[in-house]
């Protein structure tokens, strides 16, 4: 992976004391981050009482065998906008690749085609995103409330949500139980 100070393609993991609650224990999946703002997914929290049959049944799509999936906290700007995340063996009409490690799309067809098994081999849906201005993550990763890294791409489709905020400081190397709840000066 080139070396740029942008983030797509990477994981943001909330800092304990990030001073947010809407974003306790985040981790979002970075689908875009260059010189005019950022955008990603959140993928460590799943909206309760929603499943996947919910949302394709609201588009009058049979859920087949993956009703009950569920749907993920995705970012709390435009809570009502669906993303799918899913591994780049399916591309469908404005289909995003994310640095070669993911593919982003936000239009029914991928959902179809979950739905009817012709989709993607691993995919998870979230409704939401957290968004970003220009400059403003840049800004936000100077101080004490966000740790990027790399990660596994296993950490989207083989973690459950609730275990991928420790997996992804696990990945890193690093144990999140000795992190502190806030940032010092020297």
């Amino acid at each position: 992976m080139d070396e740029t100070p942008y983030l797509t393609g990477q994981f943001l993991l909330a800092m304990p004391g990030i001073g947010d609650p809407r974003f306790d224990r985040a981790v979002i999946a970075m689908c875009s981050h260059d010189d005019e703002g950022a955008l990603g997914v959140g993928i460590g929290a799943v909206i309760d009482g929603l499943t996947l049959g919910d949302v394709l049944r609201q588009f009058e799509i049979e859920p087949g065998i993956v009703g009950d999936a569920p749907v993920h906290f995705g970012g709390p700007v435009e809570p009502q906008r669906g993303f799918v995340l899913h591994s780049n063996d399916w591309g469908g009409q404005d289909s995003i690749d994310v640095a070669g490690r993911w593919v982003l799309s936000g239009t029914v067809d991928v959902l179809r085609a979950i739905a009817d098994g012709t989709g993607p081999s691993q995919w998870l849906v979230a409704l939401g995103y957290a968004g970003w201005s220009e400059g403003q993550l840049d800004g936000e990763m100077t101080r004490h409330g966000w740790f990027n890294t790399p990660g596994d791409v296993s950490l989207l489709y083989d973690a459950p949500a609730e275990a991928r905020w420790e997996a992804g400081f696990s990945q890193a190397g690093i144990d999140p139980r000795l992190l502190a709840r806030s940032a010092g000066s020297a």
